[in-house]
């Protein structure tokens, strides 16, 4: 993501999720079940209004859609909404899940919804893509469209864990990728007026392991997953 005339995305559209697919492969696990994991993740942190409540939740980067179904799984009563940079990807999203979702375009470097528009807003590894010097912009956009009391989830691939850096140095779609150390978006979140911060690390176990995950809710102290999440209050 980032404010180009042309964002890069759009050349991936229409191949995006076979070659996610190809890029994580080596997991033993497709993409919906990371989609599905962090779609879960935030439901098990907002508590019982997961399911009860008509929360209004925001996929900043969502791409052609692939997490749409997994968030009205996991917040059924909820609003969903998307917006993208790539126009082809909100074309396929629309196309796909407009049953389900809203969808629109990013453009003039800005969330296109008025200011205190959502109760949750995702980032599902989005930030790698953004400029080093643009996301302080983009971080402060989360927090513009948020309500008070309103939460954003960040996730990201891990640095330290070597699998995750060589899946994306070996994704196409991630060849303009800038990872985010952990201590740099909890950063980006103190920047933005977050306050109540918390990160931890998730995704630890492969496939083969799967019978393992039950740990993980035990485990985000540990810097070894594939994955990070930071998560902030709006207030």
């Amino acid at each position: 993501m980032n404010k180009s005339d042309k964002p890069e995305f759009d050349q991936y559209a229409n191949d995006y999720t076979e070659m996610h697919k190809a890029s994580v492969q080596m997991s033993g696990e497709d993409p919906a079940f990371f989609a599905a994991y962090k779609a879960k993740f935030m439901a098990a942190q907002i508590g019982s209004d997961a399911k009860s409540k008509a929360l209004s939740i925001l996929d900043f980067g969502c791409g052609v859609g692939n997490t749409i179904a997994h968030l009205r799984e996991a917040f059924p009563a909820a609003e969903l909404y998307g917006t993208d940079l790539s126009g082809e990807s909100i074309k396929l999203a629309l196309d796909t899940h407009a049953s389900e979702a809203t969808f629109r375009t990013i453009e003039n470097a800005r969330i296109p919804y008025v200011d205190h528009s959502f109760d949750i807003a995702v980032a599902a590894c989005v930030f790698h893509h953004i400029p080093p010097s643009e996301r302080n912009h983009w971080i402060a956009e989360l927090r513009r469209v948020l309500k008070p009391g309103g939460q954003v989830f960040i996730f990201e691939h891990n640095v330290l864990n070597p699998l995750t850096v060589k899946t994306v140095r070996d994704c196409p779609f991630d060849k303009d990728a800038i990872l985010l150390p952990r201590s740099e978006l909890l950063n980006l979140a103190r920047a933005g007026d977050f306050e109540s911060i918390r990160s931890q690390y998730i995704v630890f176990f492969p496939k083969p392991l799967a019978y393992l995950r039950l740990l993980e809710p035990v485990m985000g102290w540990i810097p070894f997953g594939a994955q990070y999440v930071v998560r902030g209050l709006a207030v």
